[in-house]
């Protein structure tokens, strides 16, 4: 189960890992920054975020180190157990934010529709390697996946989490054509979409529709708008250099919400400016094409599909958070992958990574067949 053949830490991505410490230090400072007040630095906001990087790190080496069969056969069983999770979370779940998303444990509250993200590429995979024609598939093949699918992502939007639903929806479908799906069923998916387009915008809730409005120039500065308006104010603040660590004053005068989460890079970009945000999207890409490099590099067509289940989240949610605090797409509640304060999707992050870091290790000696 465990790795022990020394030739594979040859094709140990070293690169990927000294990206992810570097953005992991990067989101572990502003958290920092966005929770420091002068009585109490060290704000519980940040302890939680360095135990989360830490242990994160710790998660990293083991889903790299064990073989990714062996995790993926887990996931496609556990993928099941996690939906009667996400049911009993509806019905017992912790309630905050005006969402019944988390179940508490301990001294952190952990989030499974997190888990999901995780867990929806092993059992996509599993699920197609397991079926004689892979990777000939038939639209017959793949109902039962589309239905897992759909149930998982309205499980999720009933919590309500709209922007993890999203991700995970996305998500799914990207990796059901690449498993080859016919393109005709995206094509009549669409103008289902688009003729029932009014019976969706009925089932959102208030506040989701509100936000949708504000995407396109509704509401009031100082009510419905203020969370767009105080994050671009933050962004256009900061200038060519910024104002400085911990200078930022959207900032630190309580201004700029959700600060150490969703709107951290507004935070970063009022503080270090147009040269430390481009530093940050820098790292962000260098990543996300080293991520390509390597899929491209996978022969096998399962480890390839599974590779990139495990990233397309992580890629997903970086750009739909950056376009959404600049006022590129509505406001979802999508963190910041590395980045944000949080948990949960810091241990997903560090997970998926460290799996497709297995993968990638192996990719050159190991026969990915099931």
């Amino acid at each position: 189960m465990f790795l022990i053949d020394r030739r594979y830490l040859r094709y140990f991505d070293w690169l990927s890992l000294a990206l992810i410490i570097l953005l992991s230090c990067i989101g572990l400072l502003f958290v920092f920054s966005a929770t420091y007040k002068p009585a109490q630095p060290f704000s519980l906001f940040f302890k939680k975020q360095t135990f989360g990087i830490v242990s994160g790190f710790f998660i990293y080496f083991i889903f790299c180190f064990i073989d990714y069969r062996t995790l993926y056969r887990w996931g496609y069983f556990f993928y099941y157990i996690l939906l009667g999770i996400l049911v009993v979370t509806l019905i017992k779940g912790s309630t905050a934010m005006g969402g019944q998303r988390w179940i508490n444990l301990f001294f952190f509250k952990f989030q499974p529709s997190e888990l999901a993200k995780l867990l929806l590429p092993a059992y996509i995979t599993y699920y197609c390697c397991s079926q004689k024609n892979f990777p000939h598939l038939t639209f017959n093949h793949f109902i039962p996946v589309l239905f897992t699918l759909f149930f998982s992502f309205i499980l999720i939007l009933k919590q309500p989490d709209l922007g993890t639903a999203l991700i995970l929806l996305i998500s799914g479908l990207i990796l059901i054509w690449l498993a080859g799906i016919s393109h005709r069923f995206f094509i009549i998916t669409a103008l289902i979409f688009c003729c029932t387009a009014p019976l969706s915008w009925k089932i959102l809730k208030p506040y989701q529709k509100q936000r949708i409005m504000v995407f396109l120039g509704q509401g009031e500065q100082h009510k419905e708008r203020y969370q767009i308006e105080q994050s671009k104010i933050a962004i256009g603040s900061g200038g060519v250099s910024g104002k400085g660590f911990l200078l930022g004053t959207q900032n630190k005068l309580m201004f700029l919400p959700e600060s150490r989460t969703d709107f951290i890079f507004s935070v970063i970009a009022e503080e270090l400016g147009f040269f430390g945000t481009m530093m940050l999207l820098f790292l962000f890409s260098l990543l996300f094409f080293r991520i390509f490099y390597i899929i491209i590099s996978i022969k096998n067509p399962s480890a390839q599909l599974l590779a990139t289940g495990l990233t397309i989240h992580i890629i997903l949610s970086t750009l739909i958070n950056i376009a959404m605090v600049i006022g590129l797409l509505p406001i979802v509640g999508i963190p910041l992958p590395l980045i944000s304060y949080g948990i949960s999707h810091l241990w997903i992050t560090f997970a998926s990574l460290g799996w497709f870091n297995g993968i990638a290790m192996r990719r050159f000696y190991i026969n990915f067949s099931q």
